[in-house]
């Protein structure tokens, strides 16, 4: 009975000091509220429609009633740079460094943001200063990630390879795919430059970070082939299908050439002939049709065009299939697979024929790193088949 009654006692007093704690918090915020600008409400209402013109012109306002109001200089910034008006952005980001009583932390805070304004307005010079200011605090690994980005933009892959080391410091998630393509980069550079012994030496570099980069590889066979040396070409270019027969298509054409320059181009057909029948590719089709129709005439190209089309039926293929048809066929039977197949031509051509895997990017050549959204290895090395168009 006696725990009952003290219980009975507990509660109100608990509930009457709650009501007194809501009290005073309610009161606290009413005199927050009085205190701020009619202007800075009007431009949170702004915002949340999705105004963001009318928001800038009432933040402004706030910002002139009241300049000590730091994280408003920040709104208004980022609202600017959204704009596109990064001049603007600029002078709000380096008048809040101007103030002598900034703190440390809100300092990193505009330095970073003033580095963002300079990166989207092409400064690349002045963002890529500011953000090596930031080596420390809560900003650094945004301004090095900034930086990375900075020196793949100017291709600047010594410093790049030295800043994605940094992060990996700094415990981000492993770039070595990304490491290996700027070693991959460079080797391209001294190729081009005719210095195979540094374009190997980079190669070497690439695979170490990334084992599976086959881009390295391609390159290797590209190193031995201009050298002359086209067995050890062949040799490495054969390595894709272990690393990821997805690529084999890209050294298609390059065994082709190789066993043309030793007079093994029967050897190098029975291959094609292979990758076309266990990797069943568009690409892979187009360039073993070529030289198996040069080399064993119609009817052999005609049978691979046929049994790639009874694997993987699509409608490039299907032009192939079209054409060794009608090479065979008399009037008028000639006349109707031309139209057919000019058709469907006309269908495909001016279809990209490659998609990004992250952000959807199409394109007709193949890259290594996305010109849409700059990641490495994001496309996928075969041709997109025609989307069906809509009723």
């Amino acid at each position: 009975m006696d725990l009952d009654f003290w219980w009975l006692l507990v509660i109100p007093v608990a509930f009457a000091f709650g009501w007194i704690a809501a009290r005073y918090d309610l009161k606290a915020l009413l005199s927050e509220s009085a205190n701020l600008p009619r202007s800075y409400f009007r431009g949170l209402n702004f915002l949340l429609n999705e105004q963001p013109d009318q928001a800038i012109d009432a933040f402004i306002e706030v910002v002139k009633l009241d300049p000590e109001t730091i994280e408003l200089h920040f709104a208004l910034g980022n609202l600017f740079r959204r704009r596109g008006e990064t001049d603007r952005a600029i002078r709000v980001h380096q008048n809040l460094l101007s103030r002598a009583d900034l703190p440390v932390t809100e300092r990193d805070h505009a330095l970073y943001e003033l580095g963002q304004d300079f990166l989207k307005a092409g400064l690349l010079d002045r963002a890529e200063e500011t953000f090596r200011m930031l080596q420390t605090g809560d900003h650094a690994l945004g301004a090095q990630r900034a930086l990375l980005t900075i020196y793949e933009i100017e291709k600047d892959w010594h410093k790049a390879i030295d800043t994605a080391r940094q992060l990996e410091t700094m415990g981000t998630e492993p770039l070595g795919t990304a490491i290996a393509q700027f070693h991959c980069e460079l080797a391209q550079e001294a190729l081009q430059q005719k210095k195979p012994d540094e374009a190997q030496r980079q190669l070497d570099l690439a695979l170490r970070a990334n084992p599976q980069n086959v881009r390295a590889t391609i390159l290797f066979g590209d190193v031995d082939a201009a050298a002359g040396a086209y067995e050890k070409a062949i040799a490495q270019w054969r390595r894709v299908e272990a690393q990821n027969p997805a690529y084999l298509p890209l050294v298609a054409e390059k065994m082709m050439n190789a066993y043309e320059a030793l007079g093994r181009q029967e050897e190098g057909a029975d291959l094609l002939t292979q990758w076309v029948d266990e990797y069943p590719s568009n690409d892979l089709l187009d360039v073993g049709y070529q030289h198996v129709a040069a080399l064993r005439g119609l009817d052999a190209a005609h049978a691979l065009a046929r049994t790639q089309m009874q694997k993987s039926p699509n409608l490039a293929g299907m032009t192939r299939l079209l054409e060794a048809q009608q090479a065979k066929a008399e009037e008028p039977r000639r006349s109707e697979l031309e139209l057919m197949r000019t058709l469907i031509r006309q269908r495909t051509k001016n279809l990209p024929r490659y998609t990004c895997q992250n952000c959807g990017f199409r394109a007709r050549l193949f890259y290594w790193q996305c010109p849409g959204c700059s990641g490495w290895e994001t496309y996928a090395p075969r041709r997109v088949e025609p989307i069906t168009a809509s009723n």
